[in-house]
């Protein structure tokens, strides 16, 4: 691993260390190794990252609802739309999660959305209908879907609190199939389900994934309207359901910063590639500058067994060459590259990750690549 770095990359290093372990200590999880949430009816992380998509790939959210958790939460709570998770719940409800943090699941990375307000995207259904719901499949796992809906005297004035929802979810849910692939912003689960009738107005559906291999759960506010529609999203980007697009979270665990010519924080987008729940990966552009970059690439063991070696391919869509690389080896033909573990690294636990980064130089636009990985 080379050493040397300059002083605004190490200072930069050390300031992102110090603020994302102060996270990671807090929650108690790996937001980037997260594996869901509510995409129809729509989580409130997950069309607000669908509000915030940008041209470049940055999350920069216009709906105000959006804009306000972003500003107390960061784009980071976007990029991991799938991560509004406590890997300690083990099914706990009433008296784990606190009342007014239920949309968070109690995790203080997403506390922006338990804002009370009445302007978050919106869903709008028609009580009593049957729909099919979808839930995120980022990482597959056996578990139970629970999903409850507000009484009639909630009010979108007051943070949710356990007292709000009915007494019983409206829908449970096993191991239901799935659709897409893995590790993608499209892929999910599926599944059939009546909504509650003798419903109208504003409510919220709230979920929750209950893993049965496991102590990990997820948690979700989905903002609805009963009011005659059909699955129809309002609130995000123009005032509509935007068209399908497949941007990626960022990664929140630093890498080593070597040194570089004069580097600038930049918040690029993130590429997962398809996966099969196995080996999977998160591509970042750490730092920025004239004619090169700084990444990095996160490998996740998502099977049942422990690796003993991994390796990581792809194809430079735009011309890039890797100069240095760390906490990896590379090799490559033409546009194409192959990296594999070093001697300490390679060895890898069910559910857990290591990182590898490197410096490239990019002729023009930085294109972003589609990475894959295997474990051995």
């Amino acid at each position: 691993m080379h050493r040397s770095r300059s002083r605004t990359a190490a200072l930069l290093t050390a300031a992102a260390t110090l603020a994302l372990g102060a996270f990671a200590l807090a929650t108690g999880s790996d937001p980037a190794a997260a594996h869901g949430a509510a995409m129809t009816p729509g989580a409130r992380t997950y069309l607000c990252w669908k509000d915030g998509l940008s041209p470049t790939g940055e999350i920069k959210p216009t709906n105000p609802a959006c804009a306000a958790a972003v500003a107390e939460n960061g784009p980071n709570s976007l990029y991991n739309w799938f991560s509004v998770l406590r890997s300690d719940a083990g099914g706990r409800t009433v008296g784990f999660i606190p009342d007014g943090k239920l949309c968070s699941g109690g995790n203080p990375g997403y506390s922006g959305y338990d804002q009370a307000r009445n302007d978050w995207p919106i869903t709008h259904l028609t009580a009593g209908r049957t729909m099919e719901f979808r839930y995120s499949n980022w990482a597959h796992h056996p578990g139970t879907f629970y999903f409850y809906v507000t009484k009639n005297t909630w009010s979108p004035t007051r943070p949710l609190a356990w007292s709000d929802l009915e007494d019983q979810p409206f829908l449970t849910v096993t191991n239901p199939p799935q659709r897409g692939s893995v590790g993608t912003n499209e892929g999910h689960y599926y599944f059939t389900g009546t909504l509650p009738a003798n419903k109208s107005g504003r409510h919220i559906i709230y979920s929750r994934w209950v893993r049965s291999d496991s102590q990990e759960n997820f948690f979700g506010c989905s903002d609805v309207t009963f009011d005659g529609g059909n699955g129809e999203v309002t609130g995000i980007g123009s005032g509509g359901t935007p068209s399908p697009t497949t941007p990626a979270p960022t990664p929140t665990t630093p890498t080593p910063s070597p040194t570089s010519p004069s580097p600038t924080p930049t918040s690029s987008p993130t590429m997962p590639p398809p996966g099969s729940g196995d080996c999977m990966t998160v591509y970042k552009v750490v730092n920025a500058w004239p004619g090169g970059f700084q990444g990095e690439v996160m490998i996740m063991n998502h099977s049942s067994r422990t690796y003993g070696g991994w390796t990581a391919n792809w194809t430079w869509p735009s011309g890039q060459t890797i100069t240095q690389i760390w906490s990896g080896k590379a090799s490559t033909s033409g546009s194409s590259v192959t990296v594999t573990n070093e001697s300490y690294n390679g060895t890898l636990a069910p559910e857990g990750t290591t990182t590898f980064g490197f410096l490239a130089n990019v002729p023009g636009t930085n294109a972003l690549p589609t990475v894959t990985c295997t474990g051995r």
